[in-house]
């Protein structure tokens, strides 16, 4: 079995220029790093990750930590935060808390005790006087009170597009559906550009924004629509709830668009090519989780890192919740039954 003095000997450089290699050092000149890739292929060397662990006191496993999995957004994102810590030479540890605070606090504790290196966290319990400056913790959408870095879409300028597009595509009165957290997070600004978009236009807002947990939107709908039964436009504050909104327009005989035009947030996918046939405002998912993982490993490298804030570009997706798209069959008359 190949060792790393194999490697080194093959490559023709030093063996710290192989363990640098190894480990992802930077500053490495492309053609010793494709010397030493050559030998190791060649060699068939596999890097003992355990040894390598105990020197570095690393477990080069990193923690995503979801509230649930059934959510396509959270396995969707999943994914791709596993594709780039490999990359990185990572394993990723999922972690379904199922919306469990002692369950994210025994995650947390495993950072502490070095069993894991690191986490990525999609969190909305009360964790955050468990958080601190140093851990190597990086937050989706959330913060917190002590400086952690996170990485968030322009969820502001998404509440805005969505609001401008329904406008465009016709809707005249519009309402925002959705809910928010009792810890801040930045996904409430998406209700916030909805009505800052409304108000410069001298245009009523109409919402229902509740705390969470919401048991169920029906009947909150159902007053919604009873006060105002002229609405003909939503913005639904994600994808998932989209499909909610959707089939209560159904069991309503409200059709979809023709009668309510719908535009939801996250661009959800059936498959890795294949968005789901909805309006929505859609967020970059993949350059999310690897800014997150660049974030956590830059953090484990450098303790001292202060909090970065990265917030990436959203765009809007058409779909058939919106008119114009009316010369394609729509697959989805009757949403999830």
């Amino acid at each position: 079995m190949a060792t790393m003095k194999d490697v080194a000997r093959e490559a023709g450089v030093s063996l710290g220029t192989v363990s640098r290699v190894i480990n992802h050092a930077a500053g490495i000149k492309p053609a010793t790093l494709e010397k030493v890739k050559a030998a190791i292929e060649k060699l068939n060397y596999v890097p003992d990750q355990y040894a390598r662990g105990m020197k570095l006191n690393r477990s080069y496993t990193v923690a995503l930590m979801v509230p649930t999995i059934w959510n396509s957004f959270n396995a969707e994102f999943a994914y791709h935060v596993e594709k780039a810590l490999a990359k990185q030479g990572y394993k990723m540890l999922l972690c379904d808390y199922d919306d469990d605070p002692d369950r994210e606090l025994a995650y947390i504790q495993m950072v502490r005790e070095n069993k894991i290196d690191a986490i990525i966290g999609i969190t909305y319990g009360d964790i955050d006087k468990y958080i601190d400056s140093q851990l190597p913790f990086i937050s989706i959408d959330r913060y917190y009170k002590q400086r952690v870095s996170y990485v968030a879409s322009q969820n502001y300028e998404g509440g805005r597009l969505a609001t401008s597009e329904l406008l465009k595509h016709g809707a005249k009165h519009l309402a925002f559906v959705g809910s928010y957290n009792q810890y801040p997070n930045d996904t409430t600004r998406r209700y916030e550009g909805f009505c800052d978009y409304l108000k410069e236009r001298d245009l009523p807002i109409l919402a229902i924004h509740e705390l969470e947990p919401v048991e169920s939107f029906f009947p909150l709908l159902d007053q919604l629509f009873s006060q105002h039964p002229e609405i003909d436009g939503i913005f639904c504050n994600t994808d998932t709830l989209l499909y909610d909104v959707w089939r209560w327009c159904v069991a309503n005989k409200l059709r979809v668009p023709d009668d309510v035009q719908l535009i939801g947030y996250d661009g959800m996918r059936m498959t890795d090519s294949q968005r789901l046939p909805v309006s929505t405002i859609a967020q970059p998912l993949q350059e999310m989780a690897e800014g997150a993982v660049k974030l956590a490993l830059d953090k484990l490298n450098d303790p001292q890192m202060k909090e970065k804030h990265i917030f990436f570009p959203i765009k809007f997706v058409e779909g058939f919740t919106t008119k114009n798209n009316h010369s394609q069959i729509d697959l989805l008359k009757n949403p999830m039954g």
